[in-house]
């Protein structure tokens, strides 16, 4: 199975300086726990619900004054859409990401592979394999 086949397509973005508050409201409206963050047609970073709550929140930060670049996970890991399933879970597992961005050929993020997916695309025993590791604690 390709990766295309399970990840789900129509990826919400958002840009560094958008406000915190706007990320939150598009985590809301689309239902997702991660929006990923663009830059001159580029992904360069993701943001969770955690992050701003951990990043943002915790640290003491000003919420209102805060952006998206404030609170991402840089360094994203990602995956081709044509790549086999067993590959991305793989690597999934050996990062412990429970969300990966997936690219075409031409470098254009088309979907995400998320944790959700996954359990509906493989085995039983690979699925519990997947969530155990991603599941660990650090």
């Amino acid at each position: 199975m390709k990766v295309e086949q399970a990840m789900h397509r129509g990826v919400t973005w958002c840009a560094p300086d958008t406000p915190l508050w706007k990320v939150a409201q598009l985590l809301r409206d689309h239902d997702v726990g991660a929006i990923p963050v663009g830059e001159n047609d580029h992904l360069v970073g993701m943001v969770t619900d955690r992050d701003i709550v951990c990043r943002g929140l915790a640290q003491g930060g000003d919420l209102r004054e805060m952006t998206a670049q404030d609170v991402m996970s840089e360094g994203i890991e990602y995956c081709y859409a044509d790549d086999n399933m067993q590959e991305a879970l793989s690597h999934m597992e050996s990062k412990a990401i429970r969300r990966l961005p997936v690219i075409n050929g031409a470098k254009r993020m088309v979907g995400i592979l998320s944790m959700g997916d996954i359990s509906h695309a493989v085995n039983d025993s690979d699925c519990h394999e997947y969530a155990a590791a991603v599941s660990a604690h650090h």
